[in-house]
C-alpha cells in the first residue's frame, strides 16, 4: 500500500493493474475500519453480496450494505453483474490497489491529516492480524508452505536515499513474481500475502 510499491505497479505498462490514488475526498471514504476490510476481502477473495460479507467479518448485513455503499460512491467497489441475478447484489473490488501519496499527511484539514493516521494504522492492524492467523493455522497448512513462510526482521544504518533505492528494488523483485503466476486451478499453489515495513529508528 505504500507509494513506492504502487508506482512501480503503475509503470509496469499494458496489462498492470488498476490503481486508484488517493485524493482528500476518496481518504475520508475509505478511512474506516470495517470499510478497509471489506475492500481487503472483496480483493483477495472475489465478488461477495452484503450477506456474505457479513457472515465472514462477523457484522450485521445491514452495516455492511451501508458501508459498500460508501465504497461505491468513491469507486472502490461496483456492481458484479455477472453475478447479480435477482435480488441479491454482487459486489467486486473496482481497483487492484492503491497509491497513497505522502502530501496527504500535510493537507491543511486537519480531517484529512486525521483520516490519513488512521488509514495507515488500520492497515498496520490488519497485517498484524494476518500474520496472527498464520501463526494459529499453520500446523493446518503441508510442511513445505510451512518452510516457505518468513517471519524475518533486520537493522540496517542507511541514509534515507539508500532506504529508498531499498524498498523500490524489492517492489520492482515482488512485482517481477506476478508474470510467473500460476494459471487458476493450478495444485499446489496458493494466495500468498507478502508485507514490507521499513522506517527509521531512534538510538537513543
Amino acid at each position: 500500500m505504500s507509494e513506492h510499491e504502487e508506482e512501480s505497479a503503475a509503470e509496469a505498462g499494458p496489462g498492470a493493474r488498476k490503481l486508484h490514488k488517493l485524493d482528500p475526498r476518496s481518504l475520508r471514504g475509505i478511512a474506516h475500519p470495517l470499510r478497509m476490510r471489506l475492500l481487503t476481502v472483496l480483493r483477495q477473495d472475489g465478488p461477495a453480496t452484503a450477506s456474505r460479507l457479513a457472515e465472514k467479518l462477523g457484522e450485521s448485513s445491514g452495516a455492511t450494505s451501508y458501508h459498500l455503499r460508501q465504497l461505491a460512491a468513491h469507486g472502490f467497489v461496483e456492481d458484479d453483474p455477472e453475478r447479480g441475478k435477482g435480488r441479491e447484489r454482487w459486489w467486486k473490488a473496482s481497483m487492484d490497489g492503491m497509491l497513497f501519496d505522502e502530501s496527504l499527511y500535510s493537507d491543511p484539514d486537519p480531517a484529512v491529516r486525521g483520516a490519513a493516521d488512521l488509514y495507515l494504522h488500520e492497515h498496520a492492524t490488519m497485517h498484524t492480524q494476518e500474520v496472527a492467523t498464520w501463526l494459529g493455522n499453520q500446523r493446518d497448512w503441508p510442511e513445505e508452505w510451512r518452510r516457505s513462510s518468513d517471519l524475518s526482521d533486520f537493522t540496517l544504518r542507511l541514509t534515507a536515499a539508500q532506504a529508498y533505492e531499498l524498498n523500490e528494488k524489492i517492489h520492482a523483485l515482488i512485482e517481477s513474481y506476478r508474470a510467473l503466476e500460476p494459471a487458476p486451478g493450478t495444485e499446489g499453489a496458493a494466495q500468498v500475502r507478502l508485507h514490507t515495513h521499513a522506517f527509521p529508528r531512534s538510538t537513543d
